[in-house]
């Protein structure tokens, strides 16, 4: 998440003009910043060279870092628009005043609004820096020390410092867990809102790990990464990581982990037990793979470790047998599993890895993964026979990725009509444009299309004339018996005129229209603005901004082909049509008056 500016010559106040910031925020985002300007919204701006940072009044307050490095000027604020669109109105604002801190005087933005010059230099760093230099040591400590009361982040970062340095040389563990535990409690739920700045603490201690561990402190760095990662986790079910800042931070704390494990070489043997008992025990897969990921650092005491580990919990786990349950199948069952399938890999033995998955055969997918290993490793015979008894173990409703497998390899021995079978199973058992696609790819290999086509044609429309009567039946009858999948095989097969025909014979669903009339816009302008204009009450009539938008988008396009039929004047009323028809919808409305 942390965006580290790389450094730079030139200066922040050198770097930003007008004409830069309107290019990176845009026109819109450009005009909102020149008004939280103007309207004083920025709070002071700190600059010192290459960087300025502010603070701005929103909707909340937010922080705004603009910089300069080697690939020009970069900034970011914690909106939440800047996480969708980038470069913000809040940026921009913070820009304008870096300019018109650089100039010394309101200048053209401030005075057209009536503000006037200021009256006194504009305060930078440098200047503080030439002040704090000057000032009596005792004096300057009390400012720090009073600040650091008023101020989270600085008092924990004197902290971190502090410990940094205890009293032997060494460092202060007891100080930097109680650092950590400070930076990662909640005590209450935190927001999306907050996520940023709450997330923006954390790594700012991961930061100070890494800088232990760049100075020598390798052994402390893993339990400090050890205690972290375990506050961390336990955090997580508490904070809003819709943008996956915690994510971030517990991968980025992994990596530190790794690192210093690689420098300090800690006992094999130990680490293995905490790395197995970590992964088996974690909700967020931490240190998943370790075995993998470890496997320089453990070596081959600690991966014998870990492997008894790992067989000893693995003895525990039941053999399931099809169509039976475990509830532990997705929790720790699945992480020894998936361990357990690693070190069989490492092996290079297929009977080991093949021993692994036979002790769940509860699922179709299990017999799939058997026949497809033995197939990656050319024992075609093998990979048949684990296909073969996968279908017979599921006659219905199996794992249709099972069936394709096994029609496949019917296919490699010209046992075509086997093959067909399988595929045609998939097919009718719940028709859909994958299914006919993929037994149009297996029909073609038996050079049988023609008959297999004719007869899913035949299915579709059984099974539409199926829905119709149980539609007509029941008035709560939910499904649609049109023809959409009729029309969506078509348009695959470019059949363009048959879709057009089978969309006005049974109807079908809206994209599907849209997608009709988009290719008749070229040869046939009129019926594409018929099927738009068949649409446009439905869409308006969900009543929120994104479907006017597309709804007045759609009216634009039914504009441009009327008039380039010559019905210019059978648009204006059909506008004016929609606009009393809508008339309540103000929005809308509002919207509409961008059509010409």
């Amino acid at each position: 998440m942390k965006k580290k500016a790389k450094k730079s010559d030139e200066n922040i106040t050198t770097a930003i003009t007008q004409a830069l910031l309107r290019q990176m925020a845009g026109e819109r985002s450009y005009e909102r910043g020149v008004g939280y300007f103007k309207g004083g919204l920025v709070g002071s701006i700190a600059i010192d060279g290459n960087e300025a940072r502010a603070k701005v009044e929103g909707t909340r307050t937010y922080r705004v870092r603009l910089w300069v490095d080697e690939d020009g000027v970069n900034g970011e604020c914690t909106c939440p628009a800047y996480n969708d669109a980038g470069f913000c109105k809040h940026c921009v604002a913070v820009g304008l005043s870096v300019i018109d801190a650089k100039e010394d005087v309101s200048g053209g933005a401030q005075q057209k609004s009536g503000q006037g010059k200021r009256k006194t230099k504009a305060v930078t760093m440098d200047d503080l820096r030439v002040y704090l230099k000057e000032m009596e040591k005792s004096d300057l400590v009390e400012i720090i020390i009073g600040q650091a009361m008023n101020d989270d982040r600085l008092r924990e970062r004197l902290m971190l410092n502090k410990a940094k340095k205890a009293a032997n040389g060494g460092i202060d563990l007891g100080s930097f867990r109680n650092i950590i535990d400070s930076a990662v409690r909640t005590g209450y739920f935190v927001d999306y809102h907050y996520a940023y700045d709450y997330c923006h603490n954390i790594d700012e201690v991961v930061d100070s790990l890494e800088e232990l561990l760049k100075d020598g402190h390798a052994e402390e760095v893993i339990q400090l990464a050890e205690y972290a990662l375990a506050s961390v986790e336990e955090a997580m079910n508490n904070v809003d990581d819709s943008d996956g800042y915690m994510g971030d931070i517990l991968e980025r704390i992994q990596e530190l982990h790794l690192a210093a494990c690689k420098k300090a070489k800690p006992d094999p043997e130990q680490l293995a037990r905490r790395l197995f008992e970590w992964e088996m025990r974690t909700d967020w897969d931490t240190f998943y793979g370790a075995v993998d990921t470890y496997a320089a650092v453990l070596g081959r005491k600690g991966i014998e470790t870990y492997k008894k580990l790992a067989e000893e919990r693995w003895s525990k786990v039941r053999a399931l047998k099809p169509d039976e349950s475990n509830s532990d199948r997705y929790g720790k069952n699945f992480r020894v599993t998936s361990i357990m399938e690693k070190l069989a890999e490492k092996t290079g033995d297929i009977e080991a890895q093949v021993e692994v998955k036979k002790r769940d055969l509860s699922h179709a997918y299990s017999y799939l993964q058997i026949a497809e290993l033995y197939k990656k490793h050319k024992k075609y015979d093998k990979a048949l026979e684990w296909a073969e008894t996968g279908v017979k173990a599921f006659p219905k409703n199996t794992d249709s990725r099972l069936r394709e497998f096994l029609a496949d390899e019917y296919h490699r021995r010209k046992r075509h009509d086997e093959a067909m079978k399988l595929v045609w199973l998939n097919f009718s058992e719940s028709p859909c444009l994958n299914d006919y696609q993929a037994l149009k790819c297996h029909a073609d290999k038996a050079g049988q299309w023609a008959q297999w086509r004719e007869k899913a044609f035949g299915l579709i429309r059984e099974e539409i004339e199926k829905e119709k009567k149980k539609s007509a039946g029941s008035r709560w009858y939910w499904r649609d018996a049109d023809h959409s999948l009729l029309v969506e095989i078509l348009l695959w097969e470019k059949n363009n005129e048959e879709a057009w025909k089978e969309a006005h014979a049974g109807g079908c669903d809206m994209e599907l229209w849209f997608k009709l009339a988009a290719l008749r816009e070229k040869e046939h302008p009129e019926d594409a603005a018929k099927v738009y204009r068949a649409h446009i009450d439905a869409i308006v009539n969900q009543k929120n901004n994104y479907a006017y938008k597309q709804a007045v988008n759609l009216i634009k396009k039914i504009g441009a082909l009327m008039k380039s039929i010559g019905k210019e004047k059978e648009f204006v009323t059909y506008l004016e049509q929609v606009q009393l028809a809508h008339k309540p919808k103000r929005n809308f409305i509002k919207m509409l008056q961008s059509v010409k």
